[in-house]
Parts: C-alpha cells; sequence; structure tokens
C-alpha cells in the first residue's frame, strides 16, 4: 500500500512534533506530500452564563498567529527534506470530528498523529482527540509517542 497523502494533525505539542517528523520520514520512504492540520477549539472560550465574542476572536486570532509561526518552522524542516508540504488552520466545534471529515473529503491515505496532545494525560492510554479519530477515521493511522 501507498501512502501519497499523509496528514499529520498539528497542536504544538511535543507528541505531535515527533509525530511530524515521522510523518516526513514516511513522505520521504513513499514519495508523499504532507498536509499539517491545525484545529482551533472555536467553542472553549465561551463563558458558562454568556459567549464574549470579543474575547473569543482575540484569542483566536492570538492562537491563528502562534500556529502560523510554528507550522513555518515545520515547512521549514519539511523543505529541507525535499518534501512537499501544504497546511490548514481551522477554527471547528469539534477537533476529531474536523480531522476525520478532513481525512475523507481530501483523500488521506495516512494519519500520523502523536498519542497526546496539549491536553495532556485525559486518557490513560491515548489523548481524548487521538482515541476519537482512531475510533472514526477511514484510513489507516499511526499514532506515536
Amino acid at each position: 500500500m501507498l501512502f501519497k497523502n499523509i496528514l499529520v494533525p498539528w497542536d504544538g505539542s511535543k507528541h505531535s512534533l515527533h509525530a511530524f517528523k515521522i510523518g516526513l520520514d514516511m513522505a520521504k520512504k513513499y514519495n508523499s506530500k504532507i498536509t499539517v492540520l491545525h484545529c482551533i477549539d472555536g467553542g472553549a472560550y465561551t463563558g458558562s452564563w454568556y459567549v464574549d465574542s470579543m474575547y473569543s476572536k482575540a484569542i483566536i486570532k492570538k492562537q491563528t498567529k502562534i500556529a502560523e509561526e510554528e507550522i513555518d518552522k515545520l515547512a521549514i524542516l519539511a523543505k529541507n527534506a525535499n518534501i512537499s508540504m501544504s497546511s490548514h488552520i481551522l477554527v471547528v466545534d469539534s477537533v476529531v470530528k474536523q480531522i476525520i471529515a478532513y481525512a475523507k473529503s481530501k483523500k488521506i491515505d495516512l494519519v500520523v498523529m502523536g498519542s497526546h496532545g496539549r491536553t495532556g494525560w485525559n486518557k490513560i492510554i491515548l489523548g481524548s482527540v487521538a482515541n476519537g479519530v482512531s475510533q472514526n477515521i477511514h484510513c489507516p493511522m499511526l499514532i506515536v509517542k
């Protein structure tokens, strides 16, 4: 089986960096292109009784800028490895659902993601996002620690 389109969900954690590096190795081996997907949880910044849209927009703007800077560093690694890389930053309501939908719509052949992200050790075996994606993804998935 050849993996022509590899997706690496990125959250800035050390596990996602490790997954990206493994994704690069896989892309070299299979002469693939790699896509980095960063999902910003748009629903995470609402008050328990109200929604402060100005605050939410400011936080999302700041997170987007940080993500762009981090992904630019990944692009340099990909360029140095002579691997074609694209990236997308999306504001979403559900990170798990978006990763699954993106993989399906873009005909991704392999998802490479870290076992735990920024959420830490929410689950004993796998992070909640990695677990949710692995349970519902349509293509092969490599979960790295």
